[in-house]
């Protein structure tokens, strides 16, 4: 059933929003996935933060015009899914790797800070660790010398109480 007018202005509203706050979208081809696998490929993607919607693209056109996202526009053609994320390796990397197990969802481009990706930056853009991970190795680096230390005192400790142990 066709969206009428105001059905369509809803559905651009909703996804204007979801660009204003996004730093990467990627669209792919869905032609031939299955309803379940589609489904999965959703529970992923609400795991990660990302934003997945198959829109009209004349609407994801409308949706993105006069943002750093508008030179998307040329790739938004045939049947696609678009994922949207604020985390700039999200959606990248939940398409991508949902990719690699089904061969029927082709990455066909992307755009992230302002530049069009296409499919093997993309692909090079969710190799990238996410921000968590970044942040993770970053505090396991920092806290290194700190529990070094500690375990050298402890150690230094345990020496001790031998030494006075072995005297007594």
């Amino acid at each position: 059933m066709p969206l009428n007018i105001e059905d369509k202005k809803a559905v651009v509203a909703e996804v204007s929003a979801q660009v204003a706050n996004a730093q990467t979208i990627v669209v792919a081809e869905y032609r031939g996935i299955t309803v379940g696998d589609l489904t999965q490929l959703r529970v992923k993607a609400r795991e990660q933060g990302v934003y997945l919607r198959v829109l009209k693209n004349t609407l994801a056109r409308r949706a993105v015009e006069g943002t750093p996202f508008a030179e998307l526009s040329q790739h938004m053609t045939g049947p696609l899914i678009y994922g949207f994320s604020a985390d700039a390796v999200a959606s990248a990397k939940v398409l991508n790797d949902f990719a690699k197990t089904n061969d029927k969802l082709v990455i066909r481009a992307g755009s992230y800070d302002g530049q069009v990706l296409d499919s093997n930056a993309v692909k090079a853009l969710a190799s990238i660790p996410s921000r968590e991970e970044l942040l993770a190795k970053l505090l396991g680096v920092m806290q290194a010398p700190v529990s070094g230390f500690a375990r050298g005192l402890a150690a230094l400790a345990a020496k001790k109480q031998s030494e006075e142990g072995a005297a007594a």
